[in-house]
């Protein structure tokens, strides 16, 4: 099953890495960086395709806010304080948050989309969109094109000891959420306060 599957990834790779790059993203463009390093993959054809598929996947979330308000108001139901800080950063920072959003952990669909709910220029979010996108592919896909068989040997301990590999990455991404939630608590909490003088 598991050389059934690498081989699939190796015959279609770069329309996985496309459909990826517009789902989630950073660990498509890893394994493109790895298959550019085994040489499944051309290097330059990977950033591109993984780059054309971050700016389809923002662009889709933004013209959802723009077009589909209805969605949006479903969304506000259980993601309403994601919805609130996008607001809030895009209010305080302007267009770089449009920049440094794919790096936002938690907050990849509801900027762009709270974005979309304003008035912002749709070719200005698109051109600053596309830039922060092949940047994106670039720092994701380069290092581990560098780093490919020293990725591969810790892939291949995990697969060997995941007993032990999946308890610690639990642990890390555990660790990682409430990170993240601390600083939201925090922000929003300067707001309040902000608000209340």
């Amino acid at each position: 099953m598991e050389h059934l599957f690498l081989e699939w990834l190796k015959e279609y790779g770069y329309i996985v890495l496309f459909a990826w790059s517009i789902l989630e993203g950073e660990l498509g463009l890893i394994m493109a960086g790895i298959m550019s390093h085994t040489g499944d993959m051309f290097l330059p054809i990977a950033i591109f395709v993984g780059a054309l598929g971050g700016f389809t996947g923002d662009q889709i979330y933004f013209y959802v806010g723009r077009f589909n308000k209805r969605y949006i108001h479903r969304q506000l139901v259980t993601h309403r304080r994601k919805f609130a800080i996008a607001h809030l950063l895009i209010k305080k920072y302007g267009w770089p948050v449009i920049f440094v959003q794919r790096y936002m952990i938690g907050m990849r669909t509801a900027i762009p989309m709270a974005i979309g709910l304003t008035k912002y220029s749709g070719k200005k979010f698109a051109l600053i969109n596309f830039i922060s996108a092949v940047v994106w592919a670039s720092v994701t896909i380069i290092p581990a094109y560098y780093f490919g068989a020293e990725i591969l040997i810790v892939l291949q301990w995990i697969k060997a000891h995941w007993y032990f590999a999946i308890p610690f990455i639990l642990l890390v991404v555990g660790a990682i959420s409430l990170t993240i939630k601390r600083i939201e608590n925090n922000f929003l909490e300067k707001r309040r306060e902000r608000r209340t003088l």
